[in-house]
């Protein structure tokens, strides 16, 4: 038998909702692999127990998670508390604390659902993001000076090392070499940003010499945009920045039909410490409460998971029974569906039971 423990933060907003149906269908994964036992371990954390307790996790938060195999994430973000407190308070000491350097994203068109673009559909848009996920913009250095006054300052300084990009690059472009295309873009700003994103095109030339077979191009990100809108089928792995990542990742979400369909994984590639697994969607209070929240890219995220903890087989009979769901035409309102969240997920747990992955 093998086993995984695995630490749920359902978190904020529709959080609770999506993580539930999560590990409804781990529970599905488990009974129909044989095999696999996930032992799993919810923690409360979030902007609630900051209305309790003042912070979003506990001082020993970081050493309660670092023996668990993964962790399964909701959402966070609160109305009534500050987002730099929210994201600052738990998902970013997580990221950062268990250098999650790699935040990877993949993009496809579902079958069943929609996209915005015209003439595209499954197999036209298929791009997996890598994101920086330890440094960059959103180093968190910086500060304000002469608060309230006419000469107040505020400065964000984005840091990039050597180290930083080069590992990034690096898991890059062995990505694009496991995938069939074998094809890399790299995104910048280095025409406006002169030390850092000149840097980034630097290192990016130097470590494609280690990678032969993998061929490349580079973007300006306004550029990329208007190719990712334009030109889908041109594309297959992208890096890019923390904060360039970030953006393209939402505006690919979009693409492929809504960020409800779209997952995210913040890895460790050494797995010094638990990687943790998240819907890229957010909080959504919108429509918290309401049961429509669509569960698929928490579905994802869960395969995703599973890919990184060596479960394969599984991950693919996820994937599949989640394909088959959509492409069966049983969606969420956000693609177009009239399905609520408890009739998708009670679907694809049905798909899994009969998947012959």
């Amino acid at each position: 038998m093998r086993e995984y423990a695995i630490a749920t933060i359902p978190a904020d907003g529709i959080g609770p909702e999506v993580i539930a149906a999560g590990t409804r269908v781990l529970a599905a994964i488990e009974k129909r692999e044989g095999g696999i036992k996930f032992n799993i371990e919810n923690f409360d954390w979030g902007s609630d127990y900051y209305k309790k307790h003042g912070i979003m996790m506990p001082t020993d938060g970081l050493k309660q998670l670092k023996k668990f195999d993964a962790i399964y994430f909701g959402a966070v973000g609160s109305p009534d508390v500050p987002d730099h407190i929210t994201l600052w308070g738990l998902r970013l000491p997580i990221c950062q604390g268990f250098d999650q350097y790699a935040n990877v994203r993949p993009t496809k068109i579902l079958p069943g659902i929609t996209p915005p673009l015209r003439n595209c559909g499954p197999g036209d848009l298929d791009w997996v993001i890598v994101r920086e996920n330890s440094e960059g913009e959103y180093s968190g250095h910086g500060g304000r000076a002469h608060r309230g006054l006419p000469e107040e300052v505020g400065t964000e300084v984005a840091i990039f090392t050597r180290v930083g990009v080069t590992r990034i690059m690096r898991y890059a472009f062995k990505l694009a070499q496991s995938r069939p295309r074998k094809f890399l873009t790299v995104v910048t700003k280095s025409n406006a940003q002169r030390h850092g994103m000149v840097m980034w095109d630097e290192i990016a030339a130097e470590v494609a010499e280690e990678f032969p077979d993998v061929t490349w191009d580079k973007m300006l990100v306004d550029a990329m945009t208007v190719r990712m809108t334009l030109n889908p089928r041109s594309l297959d792995t992208i890096v890019a920045t923390n904060l360039h990542a970030d953006i393209l990742s939402d505006l690919a979400g979009a693409l492929a039909g809504s960020l409800g369909v779209a997952p995210t994984a913040n890895i460790d590639p050494e797995r010094r410490f638990p990687s943790m697994f998240e819907p890229i969607h957010g909080s959504a209070f919108d429509i918290t409460g309401k049961g429509i929240a669509n569960p698929v890219a928490t579905f994802w995220t869960a395969a995703q998971m599973l890919d990184h903890l060596g479960e394969t087989d599984a991950s693919a009979r996820l994937m599949q029974a989640v394909e088959r769901v959509t492409g069966a035409g049983i969606l969420t309102p956000d693609v177009g569906g009239t399905a609520n969240t408890k009739e998708v997920t009670d679907a694809v747990v049905d798909a899994i039971y009969a998947s012959n992955v």
